[in-house]
């Protein structure tokens, strides 16, 4: 039984970025805009991910920024174009939170917390006649209102452009569960199967190795896959490894995995020595040495780097010089699978972009459009994800008023 009927102009479902920006410039031309979230509080992922060092986005050259989305990057172009990363930059600064680029060319806020922005933005919805209602889990269409259930019952709600902004399925506890697909899958409405992205992986260590060194950082090392090779650090984990050079490959060795059922990490764990080099200091060692021996007089390896060589090749011990340095150059971490989306930091998959048209909108159902990482599209952690939910949110809101003009014009 249906406890209320609500009516608004512009019905977003969705409290993350993707939905408050579309909300901030629909209700700043004047339209009645209505947020409804499922969780008790709005932005619950976007506060996570700003409880560190929020990424907001990147400083790179904007031509190669916008290619980081795969091959999403064509169709994300436009939303992309009309909300750089320079304008995010400006756009927090209007809200009162100064940022800077790191080291690695990540854009932070000063204040390196999510926080202060987010209370500044939802003061500013708040100014504009944005109505934020939460604990309001959409549940799908009754003709074409919307249903919700709410700690008062059922609720039906009437509106005249609806977008809907649910996030993807990784971290369902905030809020990003997916619950959304079967409702748009009734409808008619593709959706691509959703696959963890920026995530770990499961690895078969040994008992013993897992129990040394679970938790270890592994520093100043490259690792390179089908994305290329890159510089950077991650950790060994009980399962196997995770962290941000791992993330950097994720997509790349997810996709080899679900392609070929198996796929390696190759890590340079001496990435400052060429392999001719490191090949003649390993052959002046004693050849009746311990391979730890070896390793850290010969190549400077000790603790996990060492113990990597041993756990990933258990042969090495009676490899030649040129054999060790070579395994020492291009180590290969052999990997089981993805960890679970639910612990991924995004994810891939999606509603597809043959189902959305050039505004945003769903082809199967007028009037509701989609934006965020309910889309199939990706990206690499560093500013690129939230600057996209945020270009797609407010391409999502001028696709919807260009709707309600010609609905209006019609009519």
């Amino acid at each position: 039984m249906v406890v209320s009927v609500e009516q608004t102009d512009v019905a977003i479902v969705g409290g993350g970025p993707a939905g408050l920006a579309a909300a901030e410039l629909l209700s700043r031309d004047g339209y009645a805009v209505t947020v409804y979230d499922a969780m008790p509080t709005v932005a619950r992922k976007f506060l996570l991910a700003g409880k560190s060092g929020l990424n907001i986005t990147h400083s790179e050259l904007f031509e190669r920024f916008a290619e980081r989305f795969g091959s999403a990057s064509p169709r994300l172009r436009a939303a992309l174009d009309a909300f750089t990363p320079q304008e995010v930059r400006d756009w927090a600064a209007g809200l009162g939170t100064e940022t800077f680029v790191g080291s690695s060319g990540r854009v932070f806020p000063k204040v390196m917390k999510a926080s202060p922005l987010l209370r500044a933005w939802l003061r500013r919805l708040d100014t504009q006649g944005v109505t934020i209602r939460t604990r309001h889990r959409w549940t799908g269409f009754a003709s074409s209102d919307l249903l919700f259930e709410t700690p008062d019952g059922e609720k039906r709600v009437a509106s005249k452009v609806t977008l809907l902004a649910l996030g993807g399925a990784s971290w369902p506890k905030l809020g990003s569960d997916a619950a959304w697909i079967g409702a748009l899958r009734e409808k008619g409405v593709d959706i691509a199967p959703f696959r963890p992205a920026n995530c770990g992986f499961d690895v078969a260590w040994s008992e013993s190795f897992r129990e040394r060194f679970a938790g270890e950082p592994v520093k100043a090392v490259t690792a390179s896959s089908a994305a290329g090779t890159l510089p950077g650090e991650f950790v060994i984990s009980r399962h196997g490894i995770e962290g941000s050079l791992v993330y950097a490959h994720a997509a790349s060795l997810r996709d080899t995995l679900e392609r070929e059922g198996q796929a390696s990490l190759l890590l340079d764990l001496a990435p400052g020595r060429p392999l001719e080099r490191l090949a003649r200091d390993l052959a002046k060692q004693d050849p009746k040495a311990s391979l730890s021996t070896r390793l850290r007089k010969g190549a400077g390896l000790a603790g996990v780097k060492a113990a990597l060589v041993r756990e990933c090749v258990p042969e090495a011990g009676r490899a030649t010089a040129e054999t060790l340095a070579t395994v020492i150059k291009r180590l290969p971490i052999p990997l089981l699978r993805p960890r679970p989306i639910a612990e991924a930091i995004s994810s891939a998959g999606g509603v597809r972009w043959d189902a959305i048209d050039e505004h945003y909108m769903l082809k199967a159902l007028p009037g509701i459009f989609v934006a965020g990482e309910m889309i199939d599209w990706e990206a690499p952690t560093g500013g690129y994800l939230l600057t996209a939910c945020l270009a797609t949110g407010k391409a999502a809101a001028e696709g919807m008023k260009s709707w309600l003009h010609d609905q209006a014009s019609h009519g």
